[in-house]
């Protein structure tokens, strides 16, 4: 029975690089037999556009029926003066809600070939290999919010950090056994000499880290794991952390490998996945055929990996990326004299000749 994937292109660069993404998953498909089968739906400023809606009906529809989500990106200054409701972001946080994505996966990887491209010294980045586990749909961005003025006047607001025991367990459950197949090493980041919810978030994890006794568990405070980041980040192998810690941690160890076009990742449903570029929608280069694919392509290998089982096929393409990378071919956002300068097209067709 084919394996239904469901593309949503979104606005900008978003059809480019889900075209070359695609284009890959066709290649490795006749390699390995995956019987693959894609539908594409709108979500975003596009979908706006022709629906009046960021979200349709139909794409959360088929998104919930589909084996896994391939997302390219939203968003562009085209749509600045909509309604706040209705922006093309809302489109992936609906997706999330509608999915139950609770856990997004980044990792962070240094390659040889784009180690001069960090902003760490080689001596500090290189043999970087980190998975930041972030928890996605608790947390302050969920919770409660406020703005109101007090009796004189002033105004003040709040926003409400809540989290439960199952939540973290969650999490954490997913963080451990994502550990078990790499080195075995989880760290915790939280804020427990401060917040309520970080110590309930310590006390949990550390519970669930029992039932682990082949994983490493640690525990650091967030602005410690942010200063480690940068000045020894192959200290890590996998860090779990709520939603707002995740968010700032894992922007700060996108730049680590030297360019934010290679970076992809996963967001994990109880059901369905969702897999995407951390970059955006670029609508400034979108139709000039020059955006890098490679941070799609990658989010690729993760869909197969994580939704497909299909290892083998991953770790083809994930090899793929490193020897085209390897044999000097760089896209616009990398290039730099002595290199072979290529389109997008002509990145994704050296991934496939390399598959």
């Amino acid at each position: 029975m084919p394996k239904k994937i469901v593309v949503i292109p979104g606005d900008g660069i978003g059809k480019e690089i889900t075209d070359g993404a695609v284009a890959v998953l066709q290649a490795v498909d006749k390699k390995y037999k995956l019987n693959l089968d894609y539908d594409y739906y709108d979500a975003g400023g596009t979908a706006y556009d022709k629906f009046g809606v960021p979200l349709p009906e139909d794409t959360l529809k088929a998104a919930q029926q589909a084996d896994a989500v391939l997302f390219g990106a939203v968003g562009g200054d085209k749509w600045d003066n909509v309604a706040p409701d209705l922006r093309p972001e809302k489109a992936i946080l609906g997706l999330r809600k509608g999915l139950g994505l609770y856990a997004n996966l980044r990792p962070v990887k240094t390659m040889d070939a784009l180690i001069e491209y960090s902003p760490l010294k080689p001596d500090i980045v290189r043999g970087t290999d980190v998975m930041i586990v972030r928890e996605l749909i608790g947390g302050v961005y969920f919770g409660d919010k406020c703005e109101e003025e007090d009796y004189n006047g002033t105004k003040r607001a709040w926003d409400l950090e809540n989290y439960s025991i199952p939540e973290v367990e969650r999490i954490v459950n997913l963080a451990m056994q994502t550990a078990q197949g790499r080195k075995g090493k989880v760290t915790s980041v939280d804020k427990a000499n401060v917040l309520a919810t970080s110590r309930l978030w310590r006390r949990t994890a550390a519970q669930v880290a029992a039932k682990y006794p082949d994983v490493k568990m640690d525990n650091m405070y967030v602005d410690n794991c942010a200063m480690q980041l940068a000045i020894n980040p192959t200290r890590f192998d996998v860090i779990v952390t709520g939603n707002l810690f995740g968010d700032i941690l894992s922007d700060e160890a996108a730049v680590l490998g030297g360019s934010i076009g290679l970076m992809p990742s996963a967001s994990i449903g109880e059901q369905t996945s969702l897999y995407e570029p951390i970059h955006g929608s670029a609508p400034d280069i979108a139709g000039k055929g020059i955006a890098n694919p490679l941070g799609t392509i990658l989010s690729a290998a993760m869909l197969l990996r994580y939704s497909l089982q299909a290892d083998e096929a991953a770790d083809a393409i994930e090899k793929a990326v490193k020897d085209v990378l390897s044999q000097g071919y760089r896209t616009a956002d990398l290039y730099s004299e002595g290199f072979k300068k290529v389109n997008t097209e002509q990145m994704t067709q050296a991934v496939i000749a390399n598959l």
